[in-house]
């Protein structure tokens, strides 16, 4: 599946100063890593982000928003958000930033 490439490139001018910024292939798409730990991630034109249990009510609770349910099971803890909203840079920066904290509070994984 293809994704959003300008959606990317906004995603990446903002993590762009996050320090150890890492991308892969996940659900079918794109997955921007801070570390070891998923912060966003775009599958076809929606982004999905990671809030984390605590966050996920409240993120589901916002326009646009619904459960990522890749596996056709919800996944708690992460949500899509339609493109309608990202629309302006502020949006995407304000999911930007709840997936990036959510990330970078967790542990590093254990090897």
């Amino acid at each position: 599946m293809a994704f959003d490439e300008g959606l990317a490139e906004r995603i990446r001018a903002l993590l762009a100063d996050l320090g150890e910024v890492s991308e892969r292939k996940m659900f079918g798409g794109i997955a921007f890593m801070l570390g070891d730990r998923m912060a966003v991630g775009i599958v076809g034109d929606q982004l999905m982000v990671r809030v984390g249990p605590e966050g996920y009510e409240a993120a589901l609770a916002e326009p646009h928003t619904r459960p990522m349910d890749f596996t056709a099971r919800p996944s708690r803890g992460m949500v899509y958000v339609a493109p309608a909203g990202v629309a302006t840079e502020v949006d995407l920066a304000r999911w930007v930033e709840a997936g990036a904290a959510y990330a970078t509070a967790q542990p590093p994984k254990k090897r």
